[in-house]
This record gives structure tokens, C-alpha cells and sequence, in this order.
């Protein structure tokens, strides 16, 4: 007699937890139930799991604004652990990563286990360690929405400021696959690691930043991704009828000569065919993924630190 498959039950794991806004020390490491998943998703076991800088906003006094306690963490990979009713594109067993929002009830990715809608689940692209799959989901689908927003075709120029960052290594990648020009920022010293993303030009990075694009490009450029949060600073870089994609939201109102379009990954994160993208780069080296570094839960307030003292290049990487 054929028997009825087993249903998935609770599970008890480990996650990291904000207990309040503040410093680090309302970082703690505490176990929490997680339920079984329901139709269409699935409950990954993570191996690893991204820190971004949104992990700093939630946590910050007055800027989370989310309920207490909660679990950080945008992106994360490890195997699927069980598979709601419905889902057939994975299974049990499966090396995958996720991106999730950590601002839903049950929180973000920094946990031992995490359920996830499918549709923000794909296979782990072949020959990446967990570390290094974990750091694509959230920024890549930052950059493939900045792109959708700037609606350039090829041959126009994408400016990226804050050019030797991950999210920017990212959408240089991404926006050449595309057969944009692209231009970034860059201090000197990583001119060439900056290049080696694929920027076509490299300016100096300072607080010119319009007058040194305007010395490369004179007309402005056709867009600018914004991952350095130069603001208004920044729009004579930009031609009129341009494009100006904010990545921490936008409060300043318009402007009269140039289109102002936030990036809001929260909007996209179950885009599966843009993370199969991802996958699918990554697999084949258009996309290479950068760790840099690796901490265990107990160690977020470590790699936190790291992260504000800036010049990390690539993301480090919790490990469970």
C-alpha cells in the first residue's frame, strides 16, 4: 500500500534577532520556531545568509519601524528543507537562494531556517559556494529594477556612482550585458578593480562628481545609479530628460528638467525570471560573485562594524 508523504512540522533553529532599535547590543542569536511551509513555498535550511546595509536601518533607532523582535537579512542560499503544496519547480534537497524581505512578520534571512515563497527561490548557479550565492539575490534585483527603470537602449550611457561598491559591480555587469555604456566613480587607488567590473569610463570620485562626469560625457548622462547617495548634487551629471535612480527612497520632490525613479527591491524580489537571470550569468562567469568575509550568527555585530567602517568590497556573509 502506498503511503501518504509526511508533512512538514515546525522546526526549531537559531536566527539572528533584534530584541529593540539601537546599538549592538540589541543584537542577540536566539532559537525561534519556524512553521511549515504553505502552498507555493518552501523552507530552505540556509548556509549563508548576506549582511547589507539595510540590516543598519533596521536596527538604528527610529528608522526600522518594523515589529520587535526581528530577523535581518535580504538574501540568503542553502537547501530546500521542504516544499509547500503546489510547488513544482523545486524539491527537497535542492541547492538554492532566496531573497525575502526582512520587514514581513517572520523576518529576513539571517536564520538557521527561513520560509520563502517559491517564486523568490531559484537553484543555486553551479559552481558557487553558498557565501557566494548568498550575495546575489537582493542586489542583483536592485540592479536589474534600476535598469528596467532607466529604460535605456544600447548604446546609451549609464552612470553608477559610488562605482567600486557591490550593487555597483553588479549593474556595470549587468547594464554591459545589456550593451550599455557605462561610467563610474572611483579612487584612485581602485581605478583598475573598478574597471575590472567592466566600467568603459572611470572618473575620479570626490565631491565634483558632475563636473568630472560632465569632463567625460558632455551632454550628461542618460542615467545615473545613485548607490553613493549623492543627491541633488548630483543631477547636472545628467542630461535633460534623463534618468536619476535613488536607492534609499526619495522625499525631495521632483525636478523640472529630469525623471527621479526610486529603486524599491521590495517591489521584486519574487521576480523569479529576473534571479534565474542571475543564476544564469553567474553560471557562466558574466557575473562573478565577490565574499568578503565570512562570520558565524554570533559575529554579526563583527561584520556589522566592518560594513559601517566602509571600503568592503563585494559582501560579507553570515554562515550557519
Amino acid at each position: 500500500m502506498t503511503q501518504n508523504p509526511i508533512e512538514p512540522s515546525a522546526i526549531v533553529g537559531p536566527a539572528v534577532t533584534y530584541v529593540g532599535n539601537g546599538g549592538f547590543d540589541v543584537i542577540k542569536v536566539a532559537d525561534r520556531f519556524v512553521r511549515p511551509p504553505a502552498a507555493l513555498e518552501v523552507r530552505i535550511k540556509v548556509a549563508a545568509a548576506a549582511v547589507n546595509p539595510t540590516d543598519i536601518v533596521l536596527r538604528d533607532p527610529g528608522q526600522g519601524n518594523v515589529p520587535l523582535p526581528m530577523t535581518p537579512g535580504m538574501d540568503a542560499a542553502g537547501i530546500v528543507e521542504a516544499v509547500g503544496a503546489g510547488e513544482k519547480r523545486l524539491a527537497v534537497g535542492d541547492e538554492v537562494m532566496a531573497a525575502l524581505s526582512p520587514r514581513r512578520p517572520e523576518g529576513g534571512a539571517q536564520a538557521a531556517y527561513i520560509v520563502v515563497p517559491s517564486a523568490a527561490v531559484v537553484h543555486k548557479p553551479r559552481g558557487l559556494t553558498f557565501a557566494e550565492a548568498a550575495t546575489l539575490p537582493m542586489n542583483g534585483l536592485t540592479a536589474l529594477y534600476a535598469l528596467e527603470l532607466a529604460g535605456l537602449a544600447a548604446g546609451q550611457t549609464l552612470a553608477v556612482s559610488g562605482g567600486a561598491g557591490w550593487l555597483a559591480c553588479l549593474a556595470i555587469g549587468l547594464a554591459k550585458h545589456r550593451g550599455l555604456r557605462t561610467l563610474a566613480d572611483a579612487k584612485p587607488e581602485e581605478v583598475e578593480l573598478v574597471r575590472g567590473y567592466g566600467a568603459d569610463v572611470v572618473v575620479e570620485r570626490g565631491r565634483n562628481f558632475a563636473q568630472v562626469v560632465h569632463g567625460a560625457v558632455l551632454d550628461g548622462v542618460d542615467a545615473l545609479l545613485d548607490t553613493a547617495l549623492l543627491g541633488r548634487a548630483s543631477f547636472p551629471a545628467i542630461k535633460d530628460g534623463g534618468v536619476y535612480i535613488p536607492v534609499r527612497g526619495w522625499r525631495e520632490g521632483p525636478d523640472p528638467r529630469i525623471q527621479i525613479k526610486p529603486v524599491m527591491v521590495g517591489e521584486v524580489l519574487a521576480r523569479t525570471d529576473w534571479l534565474e537571470t542571475l543564476r544564469r550569468l553567474a553560471e557562466t562567469k558574466q557575473l562573478v560573485p565577490r565574499v568578503a568575509g565570512e562570520y558565524p550568527p554570533q559575529q554579526v555585530a563583527q561584520a556589522q562594524r566592518r560594513m559601517m567602517a566602509g571600503g568592503v568590497r563585494g559582501r560579507l556573509v553570515i554562515v550557519f
